[in-house]
């Protein structure tokens, strides 16, 4: 049996598993990201790694950055939340874990292990949208034998987050205004609970008394258990990104026309966000719904360990 070692590398966090040919993974680590020193990002890594290679004998080594990756996958060009610009990521990996090594768009990884083990399977065409702080995409083309992950003609293709939906609207971390992700994301949702509890404090009373009552205060799990208890403004912030969700994807189906859509990402598993929510307003986006074959929307099912399963995964596939 083969294995390989897939690292997921976010501004937060670096998560490492050691997987096996059918996916399953067989131990995984989670370690703190320096996130602004590329190296010690690098060193974290090749740790890792050597860990592993201790008690497995590992054939490679995938890792998945949420970064614009290129065409010959071997250079993370821009990374919003890490201190990588043009940084010759794949080349510090493999001089420090002396395997061979493959890098790749965090959503892509994710993407390709929904399609190989995951809710994708068999799918003819596969968009994986990640909803997050951001919103991360991912496609899979060439059918259930023949997938491949498809990277455009530069390798930074699927960035569906920075689709504008909003001309002039909220200003994105990317530096332009009215981004999908300033609406359909975690990003998008604790916006628009702050917003809430600016415009309607006695619907926002619970979320006010878990922010110390500073509207600027709310953050994400702040919305999530008022939701919980029945605040009003956190329950509508989660309505009103599920709408968006859908309407983003109704876009993305005039385009793409996938037979299959994964709706994955931390902010994804949460019970507030209605899937019905999400299919009725992709419905009421759709161009000529009820008049053509509609995609399966369903959420992913390998949770946050997608990203390092699909990066050790096409490990295999250099």
């Amino acid at each position: 049996m083969t294995l390989t070692v897939g690292i997921d590398v976010g501004g937060t966090k670096i998560a490492a598993g050691v997987v096996a040919e059918d996916g399953t993974v067989l131990e995984t680590t989670r370690r703190e990201s320096p996130a602004e020193h590329p190296a010690a990002i690098a060193d974290a890594i090749g740790a890792l790694v050597a860990e592993y290679a201790g008690e497995h004998e590992i054939a490679g080594v995938g890792v998945a950055a949420a970064g614009f990756i290129d065409l010959a996958r071997t250079e993370v060009m821009f990374a919003p939340n890490l201190a990588w610009r043009d940084e010759p990521l794949r080349q510090l990996v493999a001089d420090r874990v002396s395997l061979p090594t493959v890098i790749e768009n965090d959503a892509n990884a994710a993407a390709w292990a929904e399609y190989r083990f995951g809710a994708g399977q068999g799918a003819r065409t596969l968009a994986m949208v990640t909803i997050g702080t951001g919103i991360g995409g991912g496609l899979v083309l060439g059918g259930p034998e023949n997938g491949a992950v498809f990277r455009g003609g530069f390798g930074v293709a699927a960035e569906f987050g920075h689709m504008r939906v909003v001309p002039g609207g909220r200003t994105c971390a990317c530096g332009l205004r009215g981004c999908w992700e300033q609406y359909g994301s975690g990003t998008g949702l604790t916006t628009r609970a702050r917003e809430l509890a600016i415009e309607d404090p006695a619907g926002a009373a619970i979320l006010l008394e878990l922010a110390g009552g500073d509207a600027a205060a709310i953050e994400g799990p702040m919305v999530s258990e008022a939701a919980g208890r029945g605040d009003r403004a956190a329950l509508t912030s989660f309505a009103e990104l599920g709408r968006w969700i859908g309407e983003g994807l109704g876009s993305l189906t005039a385009i793409l026309d996938p037979d299959v859509i994964i709706v994955g990402g931390g902010v994804s598993e949460s019970s507030w966000l209605d899937m019905e929510t999400i299919r009725t307003a992709f419905e009421g986006a759709e161009t000529g719904f009820g008049h053509r074959p509609a995609p399966v929307i369903a959420r992913a099912a390998l949770g946050n360990e997608a990203g390092l399963i699909g990066a050790a995964d096409l490990a295999r596939r250099p």
